[in-house]
């Protein structure tokens, strides 16, 4: 796993930003529980640990209607809203499947085997080992049919050292890791819960919680999630803004921060304000490569995500569905998300391009309306306008689609990550493998970040590229690689690791340092790859569904319910999720039956 990046090999002895007394005495309160919090942590076996999970599981489940409710609320999406399921599956979801897969970890660990025992392991390309994560279960195959999840390791990793490291902290579960700093992201309400566990689990840190101010109408939903935390001391939540987070970064205790959120954020906490009175000693210690940070601090940061569409002969049915994929990625969440895609690339020699383009246009306009609720979204969405006045605005007039040239008439779309529902699209030319190979150097070269790329290919054109595909893959330097299924997938599977590729610095961050989730606590891993099914069902069981190996792409996933234009998404969702809580057989069935009238 790639490690934090440590501003300085010595722990911060800095005087933290004054703040006032009623202010900085319940942060300093806090940081005291839970600096005897984190010897008892150590004291505890892994079996205790995993009886804890089952708590906050259990915890969960019991505040999960208010948790999608007040979600879906702060983001003005009323009762009754089509969309309100997005809620279900990004929060109390996205939580219960990882409490699950770490308690999974931790039972092994405890029995003395590893993580990856009965995992199925093979070669990648470039002399990688990859582990076959997801599904795991016949329930997860059964709820997301078709779809697969995959860890590339770093080329030189063995199979057995895979299996030997993995387990990250609780290898050593006595060592105690100190308290970490976690700065909680506004946009999607698990991330914060989910960066948390992740601390506790791969290095053996409390950790006290600030939560984005966005995100404020949550805590008490998080307080009673977490309460099996917040009780022997292991978590404190926090609200506040800038000045607090600064307070706290720079606080002698915290031996460590991570972050979810913004590069402009991430710049400030390690260098310092780019703007005001300091702002050239923020650029003297830049360049002296000298932080202001003084402790190690992880990040997932956003970027530009780019969706490629390889050519080949879609049908109508195709170009529908796909328009749909490629809608969802921008639109879900209002586009307020760091894996949401940005940028489309398009063969200009595709004879149906422009067939694809109706399809998309006709997408965007039939998604249901809904607020672009993230703070200064009305700035983005004018700096797009002002960026590209020739584009088209689509549905409720907040949907920007921009048809850039590329080179510098693509620079600001490019470059420039929206967080907003601002969708590109470039055309560049070829087909088959020649396009693919300079589709994915324009990603690597051009788009800022490396958190997450999509790629949509049909099964016929994807089994004739053969080898050249999966090596072009390798070659895409992008944490997690999304095959006809958006990263939001890789995303919501804990036992895939999720962060930006490997290599970025304190100086150049791109989308981050280190990863998150990895619920089989791998060490030594380089991206997640995760494969869909290009057509659904019924459409995947057509005999030009083959699949790259020759046998048939299956699936009896119909439209999927994250899907902004499903019918049936919000009741999908929700009963996903209730059956993540209950295990109730009969409720899921009626459950799947309405996935298939979606």
């Amino acid at each position: 796993m790639p490690k934090a990046v440590p501003a300085t090999a010595a722990p911060s002895r800095a005087k933290a930003p004054a703040l006032p007394e009623d202010v900085s005495g319940p942060l300093d309160a806090a940081i005291a529980d839970l600096e005897t919090g984190a010897r008892t942590w150590s004291h505890l076996t892994l079996d205790q640990r995993a009886r804890l999970l089952g708590r906050i599981r259990d915890s969960v489940a019991t505040v999960a209607e208010e948790w999608a409710d007040v979600a879906a609320t702060s983001k003005s999406l009323e009762p009754g809203h089509p969309l309100r399921g997005e809620e279900w599956l990004s929060g109390p979801y996205a939580t219960l499947v990882a409490v699950d897969a770490y308690r999974s970890t931790l039972s092994a660990l405890a029995k003395g085997e590893s993580p990856l025992r009965g995992v199925k392991t093979d070669a990648a390309p470039g002399g990688r080992l990859r582990a076959h994560v997801f599904p795991l279960s016949p329930i997860d195959g059964l709820l997301l049919s078709g779809y697969t999840g995959e860890v590339w390791f770093e080329p030189g990793v063995t199979e057995a050292q895979a299996r030997r490291t993995a387990g990250l902290g609780q290898l050593s579960p006595t060592e105690p890791g100190g308290v970490g700093l976690v700065l909680g992201a506004g946009n999607v309400t698990s991330i914060p819960v989910l960066d948390v566990i992740y601390e506790l689990m791969a290095h053996n840190r409390v950790v006290i919680l600030k939560v984005n101010p966005t995100q404020d109408t949550m805590v008490p939903v998080y307080e009673r999630a977490l309460a099996p935390l917040i009780e022997p001391g292991f978590l404190r939540i926090v609200r506040g803004g800038g000045d607090v987070g600064a307070y706290l970064s720079d606080h002698r205790a915290i031996s460590h921060v991570h972050i979810t959120g913004a590069t402009p954020t991430f710049d400030a906490i390690v260098w310092g304000s780019p703007t005001g009175a300091g702002a050239a000693a923020t650029a003297r210690r830049r360049r002296e490569d000298r932080p202001k940070l003084k402790k190690p601090i992880t990040a997932e940061l956003g970027g530009v995500s780019p969706i490629i569409i390889v050519p080949g002969e879609w049908s109508e049915a195709d170009l529908r569905f796909q328009a749909e994929h490629v809608a969802t990625m921008r639109l879900y969440n209002s586009g307020h998300n760091c894996i949401a895609g940005q940028i489309v690339l398009l063969s200009s020699d595709w004879p149906q391009r422009e067939a694809f383009l109706d399809a998309l246009r006709a997408a965007l306009d039939a998604a249901p309306a809904r607020p672009v609720w993230y703070p200064r979204s009305d700035e983005k969405l004018a700096a797009a306008a002002s960026d590209y006045p020739d584009a088209s605005w689509r549905g409720d007039g907040t949907r920007a689609l921009v048809e850039a040239t590329s080179g510098p008439g693509a620079a600001a779309i490019e470059k420039t990550e929206y967080f907003a529902p601002v969708l590109g699209v470039v055309a560049l030319p070829g087909n088959g493998q020649e396009f693919l190979d300079r589709a994915i150097a324009h990603a690597n070269e051009q788009l800022a970040g490396t958190l997450g790329a999509n790629v949509l290919i049909d099964p016929v054109t994807q089994a004739a590229l053969g080898d050249g595909f999966e090596h072009a893959m390798a070659d895409l330097r992008y944490g997690t690689i999304s095959i006809n299924s958006w990263t939001a997938f890789g995303f919501l599977t804990p036992t895939l690791p999720w962060g930006g590729f490997p290599g970025a610095t304190l100086q150049e961050v791109e989308s981050g340092i280190g990863v998150v989730h990895n619920a089989l606590l791998l060490d030594g891993i380089e991206r997640a790859v995760t494969r869909g099914p290009f057509r659904p069902f019924p459409r995947s069981l057509e005999p030009k569904a083959l699949g790259r190996s020759g046998g048939r792409a299956f699936s009896v996933l119909p439209k999927p319910p994250w899907f902004v234009t499903s019918r049936t998404g919000a009741a999908v969702s929700e009963g996903f999720t209730r059956f993540r809580m209950d295990g109730d057989y009969p409720k899921l069935a009626r459950t799947l039956l309405k996935a298939f009238r979606a």
